[in-house]
């Protein structure tokens, strides 16, 4: 047994439920392999497992589903992996719970991708599970066309300000919602073209005012209960509206004929889990995201970086909307 740092929690509830504990770390079985992490990722749904909103597989949990690493050791029936490779891993499946605020992990082999020389680690932590969702978002659940004008919520978050330069990159005109002007600075640095303050402004008449009345084919909405009204109301006719978060709680349960009455709009609720549904799709969507970065398209920073120990402040700044871009834990 090797003794590793982790966070972990022994029940639901707010921040000061995270416990910087040391947990004893096993070989890894026949099929699993044990992974070493040099950063973690910090992620909405890292709440949403802290509260109850996402059920765990029990207590006490290590809460996290992003991280880069080495690989530290490897089963005797694994292949795909071997000892000493760079990997990275993110977002949900069957074969990946929770468990990445932590120094050392046993896992199935399944969610990693080795990564690239020139990807840094810290880098990948903060962008992986990010930049795939950005990705699946954009190119599948709504596949962005050159001249179309897109609305992103969130715009200065991590995955939005992912989304705001790819879309660019597309060649779509991004329209996207922040809380702060300092917000609003920073995403029209990184390929938003028009930032709405939302605390500020009305995001439906200040878009409407953008399209000369038209509203926008797609509205991209991780915020859930406080924007989805909002998101249907910037749409065009047959315009759909791709819900992927919800971190001011989830949509409130919807009409279906009121999507006839507002413009015959679609709506979908786009799960990461049903994007990366195989390792060929995943690997995929990894290479696609890989290519945009190396090219310079689509940039990925650090701007937060917190030790494991603080956890529990990271949560709260990711709460409180005191975060901007990406951010990592450090074990």
């Amino acid at each position: 047994m090797t003794p590793s740092s982790a966070v972990r929690i022994h029940k639901n509830g707010g921040p000061e439920e995270l416990r910087f504990e040391t947990i004893e770390v096993g070989e890894p079985g026949p099929d699993q392999v044990r992974v070493r992490h040099s950063a973690v990722g910090l992620n909405f749904t890292d709440v949403h497992h802290r509260t109850g909103r996402y059920p765990g597989p029990g207590f006490p949990l290590i809460l996290g589903m992003e991280a880069a690493g080495v690989v530290d050791q490897v089963g005797a029936n694994v292949t795909d992996v071997r000892a000493g490779d760079r990997v990275a891993y993110g977002g949900a499946s069957p074969s990946l719970a929770p468990g990445a605020y932590c120094q050392l992990r046993i896992m199935s082999p399944g969610p990693l991708v080795k990564l690239p020389d020139w990807l840094d680690d810290d880098t990948a932590a903060g962008v992986f599970l990010k930049g795939l969702t950005a990705q699946y978002l954009l190119r599948s659940a709504y596949p962005v066309r050159a001249g179309e004008t897109v609305l992103i919520h969130a715009a200065a978050g991590g995955v939005g300000l992912l989304m705001c330069q790819w879309a660019r990159h597309l060649g779509a005109t991004v329209i996207g919602t922040v809380s702060s002007t300092e917000k609003a600075a920073l995403v029209r640095e990184h390929g938003c073209h028009h930032p709405i303050v939302s605390t500020q402004e009305d995001v439906v008449a200040r878009v409407r005012e953008l399209t000369d009345g038209k509203g926008v084919p797609v509205v991209y909405d991780s915020v859930g209960a406080s924007t989805f009204e909002i998101s249907l109301s910037c749409l065009q006719r047959r315009g759909m509206a791709v819900s992927f978060g919800s971190a001011s709680g989830p949509v409130p349960p919807l009409d279906l004929f009121r999507l006839n009455r507002l413009g015959s709009l679609y709506v979908t609720s786009a799960g990461f889990a049903d994007y990366m549904s195989t390792r060929p799709e995943l690997l995929e969507r990894a290479n696609d995201l890989f290519e945009v970065l190396k090219s310079g398209a689509v940039q990925a920073q650090i701007h937060q970086r917190y030790p494991l120990a603080d956890a529990a402040r990271a949560h709260r700044d990711l709460e409180g909307r005191r975060t901007m871009g990406s951010s990592i834990i450090l074990p």
